[in-house]
């Protein structure tokens, strides 16, 4: 019961770090390329997975944690993939109208429910689909303002979602098949990613803005706000795997949203962005849909949780019969272990 409460903890941890940091990194980076005309949103990802990767390369140095061998041809493809659907998220950004770039962003919690039922046979509820249903349409009237459809933003938003939730749910089976931490795993890959951006950033951001990053002219308050987007977007990186890896791919899309439901009334609040009716209407059904999600996961959790526990406790009445104990110790150590993993990994 205690590692249960200390697992808890530690998802509630990983979920407050991921909202603060993700709210913090999208309020400085609109100040830095709003207010402050700095444009080259896939350059600076680029920098903000170097930044990441040499303050874990000090923390593994400084014994923060271990790094760990690893299956590297998966971590270079995975590293790539990650890499890819980053760029291709900007590139539908810049193709598509908000509105039509933020329905891909939506897409992505369906897209990955598809592929987790498919192919990792994974189930989910009604009433887990239901809320997911509400969260959507509550962030649909919330943030969606219009809708231009062209056939290159089309394929381009169709890539990203795919690469996206292949990425996001990767990072949560890797992490359990190769027994390697989201520090570990974030370590590793972050290399690979930043080179990906690193190459075609200045490419994808040239095409876009029409403007080219090493002839931008930088004052010392846009790289005050470039070094601090990039301090910020370690704790974002890091909650991010931290997320993924102790719950799952739908609950951080989840989350997701709630993150731009936050930046809208942030935006609103600090930035003076326009706000309605609508978005007031739009944050509160998306607020509904999370917390029905949220309890839904809860009620489904104590569920497996009660029918693991009576498990272990069959197998412990198993061990006191002395005929059963000589025989079936090894099996009955082996279940234990497997049903304490179940219910470690049962957060959805």
């Amino acid at each position: 019961m205690g590692e249960m409460s200390t697992f808890q903890l530690g998802v509630i941890g990983a979920l407050f770090l991921s909202v603060a940091s993700s709210v913090s990194i999208v309020i400085c980076n609109k100040a830095l390329m709003s207010k402050l005309g700095f444009p080259f949103a896939t350059t600076l990802t680029s920098w903000h997975l170097l930044v990441t990767f040499c303050t874990l390369h000090v923390a593994q140095r400084l014994n923060f944690f271990e790094s760990k061998s690893t299956d590297a041809k998966t971590v270079i493809l995975f590293g790539i993939l990650n890499g890819v659907s980053i760029g291709l998220l900007n590139l539908s950004l810049g193709f598509n109208s908000i509105g039509f770039y933020q329905m891909t962003k939506l897409a992505i919690i369906p897209f990955t429910v598809l592929l987790e039922t498919l192919f990792l046979k994974k189930q989910f509820s009604r009433k887990i689909k239901f809320s997911l249903f509400l969260l959507l349409i509550g962030v649909g009237i919330a943030s969606i303002t219009d809708l231009q459809l062209n056939s290159l933003g089309s394929i381009l938003s169709v890539l990203a979602i795919i690469t996206t939730c292949v990425g996001q749910i990767l990072t949560n089976t890797i992490q359990k098949r190769l027994n390697v931490s989201s520090t570990q795993l974030l370590y590793q890959s972050a290399p690979f990613q930043a080179a990906v951006l690193f190459v075609s950033g200045p490419l994808v951001d040239q095409f876009l803005t029409k403007q080219n990053v090493f002839a931008y002219k930088y004052s010392p308050l846009v790289l005050a706000f470039i070094v601090l987007s990039c301090l910020i977007a370690v704790a974002v990186n890091f909650s991010t795997f931290l997320v993924i890896g102790k719950t799952s791919p739908v609950t951080y899309q989840v989350l997701g949203h709630l993150k731009t439901c936050l930046v809208l009334a942030f935006g609103y609040t600090l930035l003076h962005d326009p706000f309605t009716e609508r978005n007031i209407i739009g944050i509160l059904i998306a607020i509904w849909g999370m917390g029905l999600y949220s309890y839904f996961c809860t009620q489904e959790n104590k569920k497996k949780q009660s029918v693991d526990v009576s498990l272990v406790s069959q197998i412990k009445d198993k061990d006191t019969t002395p005929l059963l104990a000589g025989k079936n110790m090894g099996l009955s150590d082996k279940e234990t272990h497997e049903a304490k993993k179940s219910t470690k990994d049962s957060v959805v």
